[in-house]
This record gives structure tokens, sequence and C-alpha cells, in this order.
């Protein structure tokens, strides 16, 4: 009877992958040399992981840097009183940690997933469609508990998240984050009114 994969030494080559995958991208990503870069063989990778695209997959969600586990310790409790202003404060807070070096270093990485997943969707569009949808639930939930009824707590949620995860993409490419921070600002100016209940 074959030994079953060791927890422990498959999340370490799960980190050693994410790693290699913001170092390199993934667009060329093989797993050979992956594996020759990590000190092992292309078939353990698939004895541990099945697949590249699950490797790839379960590497990113096991990503503590991720923006919406840094929102979610932001949220804490739930005790704070929430309104229009503190939902400021906290996307200014969850902007400002995209400016992390360690996340804003993974951000291209996180961008060619996206458009992977648009182009090819058999590979990693869940990975996006799961981490937008993460995003619009929880803020969705701060909507809602801000007074807002279910649809428009939805709606305000789509257009943030939409909104804030497209401004990402300017500064990924053109490098100036300090144009792209005014203009996040300047877009909770716009979007603050509409966050009060009537």
């Amino acid at each position: 009877m074959p030994r079953p994969p060791d927890p422990a030494k498959r999340r370490d080559l799960l980190d050693q992958v994410r790693e290699y995958m913001i170092r390199n991208g993934l667009t060329d990503l093989s797993l050979r040399p992956l594996a020759r870069a990590l000190g092992t063989s292309d078939r353990m990778l698939l004895y541990y992981f099945g697949s590249k695209e699950r490797m790839v997959t379960e590497a990113l969600a096991l990503d503590e840097r991720r923006p919406l586990l840094r929102a979610r310790s932001l949220l804490g409790g739930g005790d704070a009183d929430r309104d229009p202003a503190w939902l400021r404060g906290f996307m200014q807070e969850v902007w400002q940690r995209f400016s992390a070096p360690d996340l804003r270093a993974a951000l291209p990485l996180y961008l060619e997933i996206t458009v992977t997943g648009l182009l090819r969707p058999d590979r990693y569009a869940p990975v996006v469609r799961d981490a937008l949808t993460e995003w619009k639930d929880l803020l969705t939930s701060v909507f809602r508990d801000m007074g807002l009824s279910d649809a428009r707590a939805r709606t305000e949620a789509v257009l943030l998240v939409d909104a804030s995860f497209g401004m990402v993409v300017g500064p990924l490419i053109k490098g100036d984050w300090n144009e792209a921070d005014a203009a996040f600002s300047l877009l909770l100016d716009r979007l603050e009114p509409g966050w009060r209940a009537t």
C-alpha cells in the first residue's frame, strides 16, 4: 500500500511553488524546470498535487499575504460602528496594504492569472472568480450592516470591488502608485455619499 503524502512536505512545496511563480511568472511555467529549481522531480510534484493547475491553485489559496485575508483581519470582531466614514477608512487601509513590498511583488502574478483565466477558462478562471466573489460577499455583508437593502448592498459591493481591482492594473503597468493612490482617494470621494441608507 503506497504511503500517503507528507502534509508538512506538501505545504513546504506549495510555499516554494508560490515564491517561484512570483519570481518567474505563470506563462512559461513547466513542471520540469520548476521541479529542478525546487530540488525535486516533476513526478514528485504530480504525486503531491495531481496536476500543474491544481498545484498553482492551491499555492495561491494558501498565500497568507492575500489582501482578502488581511481585509478580514481588519474587520475584526464586527463591533465597530460601521458607517460610510468607517468603510472609507477600511478601504483606505486595504488599499495601503497593496503597497506592502511582499504583496506588491506578487500582484503581477495575480494579474497574469486573471488574464490566463479569461483566455483559458478551463485553467484558472475559478481562482479569479472565487477571489472576486469572496470580496463581493464580504463587502455586501458590510453594506447590509450599514442598513442598505440586500439588492443595493450587493450593487455597491460589486461597484467598489470591480473599481478597486481595476485600479490596481494601471500602476502595475505604468509603475505610478502615487497617481493610483490619488485616483483611489477620489474614487472613495465619489462613492462614499452613496453608502448611506435611505
